[in-house]
């Protein structure tokens, strides 16, 4: 059995931290080849006083502080007091459902050999309300997420670590280093570039998921996208082989929703003020909002026959006028983070 670490990254994580634990004590694992690592980066609620009456009573957990509160370098620190062969890194707000989980993680390096292990990440369903089903179902879209991340498969194979790897050997830092900390957003993504560029391998096991519970909001999932897409455009400028289409397309819809939109001033005006700009101006300024709608309209009529299909799907018909929102909301965050970053970027 490989002695595991487990790290957890968390910061005002007091409603969600008691529950993660006890699902990782419940683990069937060997207690002395296990060590949890809590690295909390200044909480201002109550989680490090919780987790510290954990350490208190179990061994198996350590409380350590991340002053830079970024989780790259929470996931630093927790690398640089793990003493397990490998690591694996644990929201302190995910749901755990197997206590046999971190079995199936040994048993994953184990049969495979591999460097690393990537997991499904699917977004819990039960006791959700209707938009936070609506944005689990919008996710796994390919509208919803990047069409090559594997994060929503089921199928155990090898896969490139880019999207996926979350348990690492200790030998893979020796070889490509840790988190860079200049990243506050897809520091994993730009970790497992650096991995796949290595050569190393990686094995994606669904029997190693946890699950995530949805934003409760369409403003915290726009939030969210937001700083994906910042961190997409990041890992771009790090790594100029990750740029693809599909990961600026909706940053390049954005911007050219912002580019045309004052096209629809000047009809507004031929059409109260046509003497002001004579008949001919006004002629003209009528046919530019179908630079506006030429690809609005397309999009919208995407977005709402794949909302059907998923209503469909799901026989949930209920979801039907929630998920075009939530489509909205996903590509008009991801979005404008791609343009702040490209534009606007602090670092």
């Amino acid at each position: 059995m490989v002695s595991l670490s487990v790290i957890i990254p968390v910061r005002n994580e007091e409603a969600s931290i008691t529950k993660v634990l006890d699902q990782l004590l419940a683990q069937h694992y060997e207690p002395d080849q296990l060590e949890i690592i809590v690295v909390d980066g200044l909480s201002t609620d109550a989680t490090p006083q919780i987790v510290q009456q954990y350490a208190q009573k179990h061994v198996q957990i350590r409380y350590v502080e991340n002053p830079k509160r970024l989780a790259s370098a929470a996931r630093n620190i927790g690398i640089h007091h793990a003493k397990g062969e490998a690591v694996l890194i644990v929201d302190g707000h995910c749901i755990i459902d197997s206590n046999e989980m971190l079995l199936r993680v040994d048993e994953a390096f184990a049969k495979s050999g591999a460097d690393c292990l990537g997991r499904p990440q699917p977004l819990e369903m039960n006791n959700a309300t209707p938009l936070q089903w609506a944005i689990a179902t919008a996710r796994r879209s390919p509208l919803g997420h990047h069409p090559d991340s594997f994060i929503y498969s089921g199928q155990a194979r090898f896969s490139p670590a880019s999207s996926v790897a979350v348990a690492y050997r200790k030998s893979v830092f020796e070889k490509v280093g840790t988190f860079d900390e200049s990243f506050d957003a897809c520091e994993d993504v730009e970790m497992n570039t650096r991995i796949d560029a290595a050569g190393l391998t990686c094995y994606f096991d669904p029997a190693i998921a946890v699950r995530y519970v949805p934003r409760e909001s369409l403003k915290a999932l726009e939030t969210q996208m937001n700083r994906y897409g910042r961190g997409r455009v990041r890992l771009w400028r790090k790594h100029r082989h990750t740029f693809s289409f599909k990961s600026f397309a909706p940053g390049l819809f954005v911007f050219w929703v912002l580019l045309t939109l004052p096209a629809l001033v000047p009809p507004v005006i031929a059409t109260l003020f046509p003497e002001v700009l004579g008949t001919f101006l006004s002629n003209v300024f009528f046919v530019l909002p179908s630079i506006f709608v030429g690809v609005l309209i397309p999009y919208a009529l995407i977005i709402v026959a794949e909302s059907t299909r998923l209503a469909i799907t799901q026989k949930r018909w209920g979801l039907f006028p929630v998920l075009p929102h939530v489509f909205i909301a996903i590509h008009f965050g991801f979005g404008w983070g791609v343009l702040r970053e490209l534009f606007f970027s602090k670092r």
